[in-house]
């Protein structure tokens, strides 16, 4: 693949292609031109490119055409703008940035704005700049976002490593870096604090954008001093007055469709019910594990999905690409058909089902029908990125027993699954007790549910429960993804299999795993700080396929329950989590007591 030049390198071919004094690489003739700008659709539309940037678009360009040139005739079919992925974390596809693009690129993305913050909990800095040079290597745009948050929540859990202004400020002056991830410290903006107030300092004095993270339903004070405090967009909004307070407060509102998260529906109503202006509304997945990225798309699905809700096929188009590149500050670059921007282009038959006919990155064509027309070679990383999971002894089923305070039944503080959402409920329930341990009840739904520290081998184990599995036969379910610290985390109705599942991903370097009657029946092998894979896409969503299945034959009904399982140690989310120092009110942002008085 050729390296994307900046404009101002290729200005003059440009305009000598445009004008007929020297040939294109690449012309598509007789499209109907989707145009972001106006809205409209414009039939018999040429495109020409050279030295992968768009050069002419206009009725017939046969000036344009030499002997050399490439010549794609899209017979009628939609010329629409590469699709961008407005907020990501590459490592939620459990596969490296490369084998996410291998598996997106077919889809139509051909931008992707990620936030390593999952790789940054584990290895710090030294982790981002990996993602960052891998990111560098491929035929797409791959933006990154400094991890704004590692600890998401100082003084609530313990990561593996931690970053600060100075690290910000440094990561600041690497080429590939265009901002600040999501800031989900949102009580440390709107109270001043000091190391989240000097992060966002520095990306603003280098220009470049904050990433937002308001994950509670307050749309009082401290939501508008979080605003006040610079970021600029937020993706954590699933009701409808969320979308329109935060484009109201002149921040982008970021609708996502991940493999979990259904969040479009609910809010896209401002613009196709209340004629909210929608150039303010972008889309984005948030996270998207390998089986949804391979089986049923990426950016594509989410357009698709916005269509069925009733927005026009080219708003909602808009909205994952020029609306997405004017955020960031590329709209000169990337987001639409138009001179002077890198020759990101879709070939599609039609805009509502967006069938991806043909994908062209910077005027090269890598994808035709589903399939991956280039070559990516992997890229390497080192032994310090695979030594990540260290649980400091071997686990037994004493480990996840919960002393009682009574031998009457308690009173605990429960984690309660949401479906599809990313927040939880927090919970009150009665648990039975027996031999001075409290125990679980599957009547009630009611499962284990446990954080094992794994960064620094302390062996330490924090108990809680959770409701929503559905759980109903002996089993366990084991994450070394466990946003945002990336503890392990362990749920199951057996503390026997617990344990099993927890000492098997110490075994394999982290990874996902589900033990049913004591047996293995799925393992997805994560052993790059123990949350992607160093495999083929393709390979990591047959074993994930396998992994929502055993969920399912342990009675778990969940849609995508991985997903949910992976975010119980999120501690800036509302309502209840757990991690390494307990069990966490966020609504607080206070660890408090797992028994209720």
């Amino acid at each position: 693949m050729k390296k994307r030049e900046p404009w101002y390198r290729v200005s003059q071919t440009l305009v000598d292609v445009a004008m007929g004094r020297r040939p294109a690489d690449l012309v598509i003739r007789n499209g109907r031109w989707v145009n972001v700008h106006s809205g409209e659709i414009i039939p018999n539309t040429d495109v020409a490119v050279a030295r992968g940037r768009i050069a002419y678009v206009g009725p017939n360009a046969e000036h344009t055409i030499g002997q050399e040139t490439h010549v794609i005739d899209a017979d009628g079919r939609y010329l629409v703008p590469g699709l961008c992925d407005g907020h990501m974390h590459v490592e939620s596809g459990m596969v490296t940035v490369t084998e996410f693009a291998r598996a997106v690129i077919p889809h139509g993305t051909t931008s992707m704005f990620i936030d390593p913050h999952e790789i940054a909990n584990v290895l710090g800095l030294e982790g981002v700049r990996l993602m960052h040079d891998e990111a560098s290597t491929l035929p797409i745009n791959v933006y990154v976002q400094v991890p704004s948050c590692v600890p998401s929540a100082p003084g609530l859990e313990t990561p593996g490593a931690s970053l600060g202004p100075a690290e910000v400020a440094e990561a600041m002056t690497w080429p590939g870096i265009i901002g600040l991830g999501e800031v989900m410290n949102f009580p440390g903006v709107y109270m001043n604090d000091v190391k989240m107030n000097a992060e966002i300092v520095e990306t603003i004095k280098a220009g470049k954008t904050v990433g937002g993270h308001y994950a509670s339903p307050n749309l009082g004070l401290p939501f508008h001093g979080y605003v006040a405090g610079g970021p600029a967009d937020d993706h954590e909004g699933t009701r409808l007055e969320d979308g329109i307070a935060r484009v109201r407060q002149g921040m982008r509102a970021m609708l996502r469709l991940g493999s979990a998260w259904y969040d479009v529906a609910s809010q896209v109503k401002a613009i196709t019910e209340l004629g909210v202006d929608s150039r303010n509304f972008i889309l984005c997945t948030d996270d998207c594990h390998s089986g949804t990225l391979v089986h049923d798309g990426h950016m594509n699905r989410v357009v698709r999905h916005a269509i069925a809700q009733g927005l026009r096929p080219v708003t909602a188009i808009q909205m994952a690409t020029l609306n997405t590149a004017q955020h960031f500050g590329l709209e000169k670059e990337i987001g639409s058909i138009t001179p002077g921007r890198y020759a990101d282009i879709l070939i599609s038959r039609d805009l509502t089902s967006l069938p991806i006919e043909v994908v062209i990155a910077a005027g090269e064509v890598v994808a035709e029908d589903g399939r991956l027309l280039v070559d990516l070679p992997p890229f390497v990383y080192p032994r310090l990125a695979k030594d990540t999971v260290r649980l400091g002894k071997e686990l037994t089923h004493f480990d996840f027993d919960v002393p009682a305070p009574s031998p009457e039944p308690c009173k605990v503080q429960v984690v309660g699954v949401v479906e599809n959402q990313a927040p939880t409920r927090a919970l009150m329930r009665v648990l039975p007790v027996q031999d001075g341990v409290v125990q679980l009840d599957t009547r009630q739904d009611v499962a284990h549910l446990a954080l094992v520290e794994r960064h620094r081998g302390t062996g330490g184990v924090v108990n809680g429960f959770v409701s929503g599995f559905g759980f109903s036969v002996p089993c366990a379910v084991a994450s070394t993804v466990a946003h945002d610290s990336h503890h392990m985390i362990v749920a199951g109705t057996s503390k026997h299999n617990m344990a099993l599942a927890a000492n098997r991903l110490g075994q394999v370097g982290g990874g996902v795993v589900v033990y049913k009657d004591g047996q293995e029946i799925a393992l997805v092998e994560l052993p790059i700080a123990g949350l992607m894979s160093d495999e083929r896409a393709e390979i990591v969503a047959a074993k994930a396929e396998r992994m929502v299945q055993a969920f399912i034959e342990c009675g778990c009904q969940l849609n995508n329950a991985y997903m949910q399982l992976s975010l119980l140690a999120l501690v800036v989310i509302p309502e209840l989590r757990i991690s390494d120092m307990g069990i966490v009110d966020v609504n607080e942002f206070a660890i408090v007591p797992l028994f209720v008085d």
